[in-house]
């Protein structure tokens, strides 16, 4: 499955009000530091940002964290696994 795939597949499950899990390699643009591998059990995407407020929301996704409530983001290009499933880039 591509990254691409399981975005895709993320939007759908969101939409009906289902579940999934995924683990991403983080990164902080602004101090260009990385806290490692996060691995969410429960997520649903959120309403992607506007590139008004984010001019880089085409390059990201908004989650939440349901088993804290947490609003999250992670980079498209750093997606490592969806519902434990190894991701490859093409």
């Amino acid at each position: 499955m591509t990254i691409h795939q399981a975005i895709n597949e993320m939007r759908k499950l969101t939409k009906e009000g289902k579940n999934f899990s995924f683990s991403f390699l983080s990164y902080n643009r602004t101090r260009q530091t990385s806290d490692g591998i996060i691995e969410v059990r429960k997520a649903r995407l959120r309403v992607r940002e506007s590139k008004k407020y984010n001019e880089m929301a085409e390059l990201q996704e908004a989650y939440i964290n349901v088993e804290t409530g947490e609003p999250r983001r992670f980079w498209h290009c750093c997606l490592i696994s969806f519902n434990g499933k190894s991701l490859t880039i093409i």
